[in-house]
């Protein structure tokens, strides 16, 4: 029995130490681990990597299961390819979760319904700080990334919207956008 554990961090500016440290001190005979965000799957190479390399009667340690994932969907599709593998589920740092036994399998699935809610929740938090801002007057968004004066110009010198996507390196679309 392998006992594999996984670390994540949602960017390059957060620090996984902490987490491969608690991974080692329980037990992990190997340490995958990635700076990517948990609000999906897609992109997360090493957690592909960790749920291909499970086999029966492995382990997968996490020291929360938020590290997993952020939806309940997500999560339960992580859950099922370890059941599907023979291999179980522990998070370091929520004791009761361990999907061994019936109750560690019913604390996880309460865990995640709070995990998604504290995310919706943050959402909500972010779009309600915008608003206000927007209403202040504070709020511009972010600094346009293509100047519509350089996709007239080419326009007005004959350049076809093919030609000035491919000379400014955006989309087409975008050169139609900026000529409506």
């Amino acid at each position: 029995m392998t006992t594999i554990g996984y670390a994540r961090v949602s960017s390059i500016s957060q620090d996984l130490s902490i987490q491969e440290a608690a991974l080692k001190a329980a037990g992990c005979d190997v340490i995958r681990s990635e700076k990517r965000s948990g609000t999906t799957t897609q992109g997360r190479d090493e957690l592909r990597t960790v749920l291909e390399f499970l086999r029966k009667g492995d382990c997968l340690c996490v020291t929360r299961i938020d590290r997993l994932a952020r939806s309940i969907g997500d999560l339960q599709d992580i859950v099922k390819t370890i059941r599907a593998r023979g291999a179980s589920l522990k998070a370091t740092e929520q004791s009761g979760i361990d999907t061994s036994t019936a109750a560690g399998k019913c604390f996880l699935d309460m865990l995640s319904v709070f995990s998604e809610f504290e995310t919706n929740l943050r959402k909500e938090r972010q779009l309600e700080g915008i608003a206000a801002a927007k209403l202040a007057g504070v709020y511009r968004g972010r600094k346009p990334s293509i100047d519509p004066s350089k996709v007239r110009e080419l326009k007005a010198a004959g350049m076809g919207a093919s030609e000035i996507a491919k000379t400014l390196k955006i989309a087409r679309v975008s050169v139609y956008r900026m000529l409506k």
